[in-house]
């Protein structure tokens, strides 16, 4: 089979495809070649030939981008086979047969019917194969082919990322994209855009071009000094400004950008340079005016500042550009206002003795008008409601006086405002603290600091020390100590305990006589007197209280209770306890059985039935001492012996009623026999008396024996020469007995 290539082909191919034929014909010339033989070439080795075949093959090639109405034709299949009388059949396949490429049976002819893109397929691969169209039987073996797409040029150069955005220092003179002037200068043009061409085929005649454009923004240097708008600038300022506060702005103008552009304030001359302040405002790259010291118009009424403004990121490549600082002049005017008076000073501190008198002088504030108007002031104290108003104050001369007694132990400082305000503006006020310090006088006398205990034992000698006591005093420390403890001189000597002042605001109690008795006396009273150290000195007096208590012998005091005189009896503690469980058992018993007798009580009802087996009790009871009704007792005042009369009880008495009450003159020459017997007999002839079986009895013991007690009681109060001491050496079981009678011979000593 033969396959002949298209007619169209470019005459570059066509010529490359006739050189090779040439070269293979004469290549061919030199060789004869015949079906199954081997040639030997002169000169060279055998070389072995396959069999000749009848396809005759080459590569077909298609041009891409075919617009033409026709589809575009490729080649021819033609076999050796074929007769040309249409007994042979060319089938494709492969790879777009049947779609894109389609063949003519009959004739072998190959055309493309779509446009090919070769930048998305360069080349496809397809098989042919001659068949018998009687029989269907391959004439020859399936060969396979290719089919390359041709480029032409189809495409243009393409910028993929553009357009291009490219940052250039101005001032620079290297880069890719050269800059074509030597000084470009980003505040006098900052943008620029370049549009850039590509060619191919070398910029050729009919080759294709793209393009993209470079935008080229210059970024900025510090290459431009900041520089203020105006020479001189004036700023009003009023005298009422706060000190710390903004008074005004000033700002220097930078043409550059960003941190070229930051720059900082300063004061750099003028006689405001200790009056005013500058700062940066970092944001807004302003200078902020502030006051230091307050302004007064009436003083001085205008300041002159030279201002400075100067950047911070300096580029030493354009330093010959410079200086990157520029200068201006501010004056100030101070603005008059109306302000409030003015205190002479900024507090005051006052003194006044306690117990002035009410109107006392305290001192005087004084606050005038700054302005030139010199207006009056007036004056008067801030009082809350619930305050206790102890000053008031003169309202035109500002003078503060007393209006209560004042008492520096009950409050030592006073702290007051007191407000000026000017006549011609009330509205306009000002304020000052006064301090009022109480100064202190001997009004206090001093007094023990505590109440003491001061305990003196049995045992103790003379001028032994038993306590120490110290003084206070409310007042101030000129008006307290020095304090003197001394015994008042109108009274008597004091026996038993003396005074001593021991020059260190104390004072020692000591013993003037050895032992003491709890049972004698068991309480001592000692008056002193204190005083201080003022003047006028000021006196008190006090009484101190002195137990007597029971001590060891190393002066440990045991016990001063009630419970060492019976201890002194020779009870113990676990005695007494048992004495009093005692106690309240028989008290206990009582009880149950007086309570057991009443509930067993029967009710006084005298039953019909026997008489005689009820026993009826009065409980009547006597008036007493109060009862004068019963018998005069006055009548025993004359116990003298009288005539026994005795009357019988059996049978009702005849004799009349005798008067019961007799003149006291005649009660006192009766003797009480006599008496008794007369009343007997009165009871027994008086109907209105008890029953008659009822029982008086008059206990009478008689005269008093001649003889005298004979009772002990009195036997402690004889005087005996009897010596005890020896008691003490008997042991400790003896120990309280010698106490005992060694302070009662003690006691006979003294």
């Amino acid at each position: 089979m033969k396959i002949t290539s298209t007619s169209c082909i470019c005459p570059v191919l066509v010529c490359l495809c006739f050189v090779q034929r040439c070269y293979g014909t004469a290549h061919h010339s030199s060789i004869k070649v015949t079906r199954n033989q081997t040639k030997h070439i002169e000169g060279e080795t055998e070389v072995h030939h396959r069999p000749k075949r009848g396809w005759v093959w080459n590569q077909f090639f298609v041009l891409e981008e075919h617009m033409g109405p026709d589809p575009q034709y490729v080649g021819k299949l033609h076999s050796n086979s074929d007769k040309g009388d249409g007994s042979v059949k060319y089938i494709l396949t492969g790879e777009g047969a049947g779609t894109i490429f389609i063949i003519d049976d009959t004739t072998g002819d190959i055309h493309s019917t779509k446009s090919l893109d070769r930048e998305q397929k360069t080349h496809y691969v397809l098989h042919a194969q001659a068949i018998d169209r009687r029989t269907n039987k391959p004439l020859e073996p399936e060969s396979e082919f290719i089919i390359k797409v041709q480029d032409i040029n189809d495409n243009a150069p393409k910028f993929t990322d553009g357009p291009y955005i490219v940052t250039v220092p101005e001032m620079s003179d290297m880069g890719v994209i050269r800059t074509a002037l030597h000084n470009m200068d980003r505040e006098a043009r900052e943008h620029y855009s370049v549009v850039i061409q590509a060619k191919d085929m070398a910029g050729q005649v009919g080759g294709l071009s793209g393009s993209t454009t470079v935008n080229i923004t210059l970024t900025d240097v510090n290459d431009n000094p900041p520089r203020f708008p105006q020479k001189h600038y004036q700023l009003y300022v009023p005298e009422s400004a706060q000190v710390g506060s903004a008074v005004g702005k000033i700002k220097a103008n930078d043409a550059d950008t960003g941190s070229n552009a930051d720059m900082t304030y300063s004061i750099i001359n003028g006689d405001g340079m200790g009056i005013f302040s500058i700062s940066t405002d970092k944001e807004t790259r302003e200078g902020i005016l502030s006051l230091k010291k307050p302004l007064n118009y009436e003083k001085k009424k205008s300041y002159t500042l030279n201002i400075e403004g100067a950047n911070t990121h300096l580029d030493f490549r354009f330093s010959h550009l410079g200086p990157f600082k520029d200068a201006t002049m501010l004056k100030i005017i101070v603005g008059d206002v109306d302000e409030p008076p003015l205190f002479s000073m900024p507090s005051y501190v006052m003194e006044v003795y306690e117990n002035a008198k009410i109107g006392t002088v305290v001192g005087t504030v004084l606050a005038q008008d700054p302005d030139s108007a010199n207006s009056l002031v007036r004056y008067f104290i801030n009082y809350n409601a619930e305050d206790d108003r102890f000053f008031n104050i003169d309202a035109n001369t500002g003078t503060i006086k007393t209006t209560k007694v004042l008492d520096r132990e009950e409050t030592p400082w006073y702290n007051i405002t007191v407000t000026a305000s000017e006549n011609d503006n009330p509205d306009l006020l000002s304020h000052v603290t006064v301090g009022i310090r109480v100064l202190d006088v001997n009004d206090n006398p001093p007094e023990l600091a505590r109440e003491y205990d001061i305990v003196v034992c049995e045992n103790s000698k003379p001028g032994q020390v038993i306590h120490t006591i110290s003084a206070t005093d409310k007042d101030d420390f000129a008006n307290g100590p020095r304090f003197n403890f001394f015994l008042d001189e109108h009274l008597p000597v004091n026996p038993n305990f003396t005074l001593k002042d021991n020059e260190d605001n104390t004072a020692s109690i000591l013993t003037r006589r050895r032992r003491f008795s709890r049972t004698v006396q068991d309480v001592y009273y000692l008056p002193i007197m204190i005083s201080d150290g003022g003047i006028p000195s000021l006196s008190s007096s006090s009484t101190l209280t002195i137990r007597v208590c029971a001590c060891e012998r190393d002066g440990r005091v045991r016990t001063c209770h009630a419970e060492a005189f019976l201890s002194s009896a020779g009870l113990s503690t676990g005695a007494l306890i048992a004495i009093l469980l005692c106690v309240l058992i028989l008290l206990a018993i009582v009880v149950i059985f007086i309570t057991l007798r009443r509930s067993k009580k029967e009710p006084l009802i005298i039953s019909e039935e026997d008489v005689r087996e009820n026993v009826v009790t009065y409980d009547d009871e006597g008036g007493g001492e109060e009862d004068t009704e019963a018998f005069d007792i006055t009548a025993l005042r004359n116990p003298s012996a009288a005539e026994e009369l005795k009357y019988r009880r059996d049978i009702r008495p005849e004799v009349k009623l005798t008067p019961r009450h007799q003149t006291l003159s005649t009660l006192e020459s009766i003797d009480v026999q006599e008496f008794i017997k007369q009343r007997l007999a009165e009871a027994d002839l008086d109907p209105s008396v008890p029953p008659y079986d009822s029982l008086q009895t008059y206990a009478y013991e008689g005269q008093r024996s001649e003889a005298g007690s004979i009772s002990s009681l009195d036997s402690a109060t004889t005087q005996s020469d009897q010596d005890y001491h020896y008691l003490g050496d008997w042991g400790p079981e003896f120990k309280k007995l010698a106490e005992l009678y060694g302070e009662i011979e003690s006691e006979r000593t003294t």
